[in-house]
């Protein structure tokens, strides 16, 4: 077992955890084996097909990571994870890298590090109203937003304070809500709303985004982890510059 750095014992103090931290690339290759939290319920990123198998986007990256580090896209384990649940599995050792729908921001910043981002997701909006074709269309509307979201600002910067925002608990509700027409449009991260409406072709997102939030994939700070961010950030890179990526988002319907 390696020898924690000062930063993953403050952190393991700031969360109240004990026990390892996530696998170095040495582990890992010892191992056999790439531990990866995912989100198993968001479509397009990572979901279960209609034959039970995880997949998207993300679920793509992950493998080809695996490809790299252990020279087999098979020898991964994935660990569906909750929102609230994402960092502290990353601290307490479950999974060595997070690739579950976070974006990079100052206050994850400080907690784990991040390669450069593989999407460009943020706040967009969908509605059923062919009438809503843009941000401004939307002042006198009712819309949706899950409650303490980021969103909620947005919108108000957009819209002024005068924004009718109806608040909700999940998205779930949300989208019961526009489809009982009880809201004209719900605001979200345009990833969740791109999946959703797969399955909902009678609505439609709109162009325009209320702000940006860079997808990175996430891993534990400290000098004994540069190997692996070094390793990670050369297959984003690599897939990027070859146009996998690009063909990926293509595929799973990502602007």
């Amino acid at each position: 077992m390696v020898v924690r750095s000062i930063t993953a014992l403050l952190l393991c103090l700031f969360f109240g955890l004990s026990g390892a931290i996530a696998g170095t690339l040495g582990e890992i290759q010892s191992r056999g084996k790439l531990r990866v939290g995912v989100k198993d319920n968001l479509p397009p990123l990572g979901f279960y097909d209609n034959h039970g198998q995880l997949v998207g986007l993300e679920i793509d990256l992950a493998r080809e990571i695996a490809q790299a580090i252990l020279g087999s896209a098979q020898a991964i384990e994935f660990y569906p994870l909750l929102n609230q649940d994402r960092l502290n599995s990353l601290l307490q050792d479950k999974v060595d890298l997070l690739i579950g729908d976070l974006a990079m921001n100052p206050a994850r910043s400080r907690l784990v590090s991040f390669t450069d981002y593989y999407y460009l997701d943020g706040t967009a909006v969908i509605t059923g109203d062919s009438k809503i074709k843009k941000l401004s269309d939307l002042l006198g509307k009712k819309i949706a937003v899950l409650q303490g979201s980021s969103a909620i600002a947005a919108l108000k910067f957009d819209l002024g304070e005068n924004a009718k925002l109806i608040a909700v608990e999940s998205y779930l509700e949300g989208f019961e809500k526009l489809k009982s027409a009880q809201v004209d449009a719900i605001a979200a991260d345009r990833s969740i709303l791109i999946g959703w409406r797969s399955d909902h072709q009678m609505y439609h997102v709109l162009t325009e985004q209320l702000s940006v939030a860079p997808l990175a994939v996430a891993l534990p700070k400290g000098i004994a982890y540069n190997e692996l961010q070094k390793k990670v950030e050369k297959v984003i890179s690599t897939k990027k510059d070859s146009g996998w990526l690009k063909q990926r988002l293509i595929y799973w319907g990502l602007p």
